[in-house]
């Protein structure tokens, strides 16, 4: 008898994951939360990455969750959090989601461990903590693959033409098999996503039309470019202790970054995952694992 492991990413994972979780109200939206921990250990916020959800974060669930008080979320218009159509999906806009989320959850200081999409929000909010605005401060911050410097960072051709002016046309041409070979192209080449992954990750994406939204929820290639500046000023002068944890077969924030960052500030902490692509936290989370508690001192 085949046992189903259940910190991998399958169609029924993702059920119970949804099932596990609930929703709380925000700004008249219905966003997703998950939480898990003991309320004594250390708080971690989860960040997730485009164009997934914080299903992201099971397969590193089981562990995180014995070692600290654990809040992900869906940010709007990802997962099963509310999917406004008529909405004009904005960074700062999820940074203040975030930031609340933390504020409401943990009432107190907290740690961050954060992914793609993610990473700019984790920026805001390194920025905001510099500048005296949040009202519980952040511990540490952890980077997994994401587009930390505007001009490192190599979007796909895909998410080019959804960004592009005539994303709103090109996005109904988007399906299943388009979106398996586009994902598919950002992982490991030992890591590859599974048939049965890539159906869980479809079916969490296009929930409540989700993938008609996408070139919508692109619109943070442009915030990462306004934003830049202010954004990278944390990472040369961090008001916390940072890392970076990186799959560098990753074609879009790969070791290049992990080069780039090296140059701007030789003293942030890097781990490189040169067997692993864009998504190491599911290509191998025993060695993000490892990494991030390497990083924690243990923890």
């Amino acid at each position: 008898m085949i046992t189903e492991n259940p910190n991998a990413i399958t169609p029924q994972t993702a059920a119970r994951w949804r099932d596990d979780g609930q929703h709380v109200t925000w700004n008249g939206h219905q966003i997703f939360i998950r939480t898990g921990g003991q309320d004594s250990a250390p708080p971690l916020l989860l960040l997730h990455g485009f164009p997934t959800s914080s299903l992201d974060w099971l397969p590193l669930w089981q562990e995180l969750t014995a070692r600290y008080r654990v809040l992900a979320f869906d940010f709007l218009g990802f997962g099963f959090s509310d999917k406004p159509k008529r909405h004009r999906y904005d960074l700062q806009e999820q940074v203040d989601l975030a930031a609340h989320l933390a504020d409401t959850h943990f009432g107190a200081d907290f740690h961050i461990l954060a992914h793609d999409y993610g990473v700019s929000p984790g920026q805001e909010l390194l920025a905001r903590h510099g500048e005296g605005r949040l009202a519980h401060q952040m511990l540490s911050c952890a980077f997994l693959n994401g587009g930390l410097l505007p001009a490192q960072h190599r979007a796909r051709p895909i998410q080019k033409l959804l960004a592009g002016p005539f994303g709103g046309l090109f996005v109904h041409l988007m399906n299943r098999e388009r979106f398996g070979k586009s994902f598919s192209a950002v992982f490991g080449r030992d890591t590859q996503p599974s048939a049965v992954e890539l159906d869980a990750y479809w079916a969490v994406i296009s929930h409540k039309d989700g993938d008609r939204l996408q070139h919508k929820l692109l619109h943070y290639i442009a915030d990462r470019r306004t934003h830049g500046p202010r954004w990278q000023a944390p990472l040369t002068n961090p008001p916390c202790p940072i890392a970076l944890i990186n799959g560098t077969q990753d074609p879009v924030s790969g070791g290049h970054l992990v080069d780039a960052i090296a140059a701007l500030n030789p003293e942030v902490p890097a781990w490189r995952l040169d067997h692993l692509g864009h998504y190491p936290q599911t290509e191998g989370a025993a060695d993000v694992m490892a990494a991030y508690a390497e990083f924690r001192g243990g923890l």
